[in-house]
């Protein structure tokens, strides 16, 4: 499968990281149909991680006994995050977030556990796990009421990616497609690489995972049907 395969328009396209930026890409080119998925703003480094969360249908995912805090630099930012609002005037001022990661699956979260003074990281925890069970259960009936859906992961090998096509086959019956998005050093542009794995398309794209170049390239003529 090619890229002029994968243009058309989905009742829904979810990233399946292996962090936050597919997310952003789709939320910047309106590619979004709701808010967030579980999978939109953690890291995932592995697939295969990622496929066993998908086979389990997030069967413990995230429960707090599973839960490490790694980085309590405050580095990153937390999400949910508003402006602060004065007159004529917008000032944001982001809260530092710690890094948690679930050591069961080995998914870190970056943005979802505010820095607060004097207060242990789980304090929000709570509220943290209503609102990703609240996301499982929403993606879990979007999987099955769609009828077409496009996947998109940075990073993977041709295993993990031959494992996940069977999965999510099972998880839904949707005609769905998958982008494999592979960095590779030196590259300047995208290129198409062909893996012979139906549904899917794989690229080689330069390392950046930010680069609009490469995701306008990858995602043109993507539509969200509304």
């Amino acid at each position: 499968m090619n890229l002029q395969d994968i243009k058309g328009s989905y009742d829904l396209i979810v990233s399946l990281g292996s962090a936050c930026n597919p997310t952003l890409q789709l939320k910047r080119l309106n590619l979004r149909n709701f808010t967030s998925s579980p999978l939109d703003w953690s890291y995932s480094p592995f697939l295969v991680d990622v496929n066993r969360l998908l086979k389990n249908k997030f069967d413990g995912f995230m429960e707090l006994e599973n839960m490490r805090l790694i980085d309590d630099s405050g580095k990153y930012a937390y999400f949910n995050d508003k402006p602060l609002k004065l007159p004529h005037q917008i000032i944001y001022v982001p809260t530092a977030s710690y890094v948690i990661q679930d050591i069961h699956y080995n998914i870190f979260s970056a943005h979802d556990f505010p820095i607060i003074s004097n207060k242990h990281w789980t304090t929000t925890y709570p509220k943290f796990k209503r609102t990703l069970n609240y996301k499982i259960n929403r993606f879990m009936k979007r999987l099955i009421n769609s009828k077409s859906i496009l996947f998109i992961r940075w990073g993977a090998n041709y295993s993990e990616t031959v494992e996940l096509r069977l999965i999510l086959s099972q998880m839904t019956s949707a005609n769905f497609k998958i982008i494999i998005i592979n960095p590779t050093e030196g590259l300047e542009a995208p290129s198409e690489l062909e893996w012979g794995i139906d549904k899917v398309c794989t690229i080689n794209a330069p390392i950046d995972p930010n680069s609009i170049s490469t995701w306008d390239y990858v995602l043109n003529g993507v539509t969200l049907n509304h």
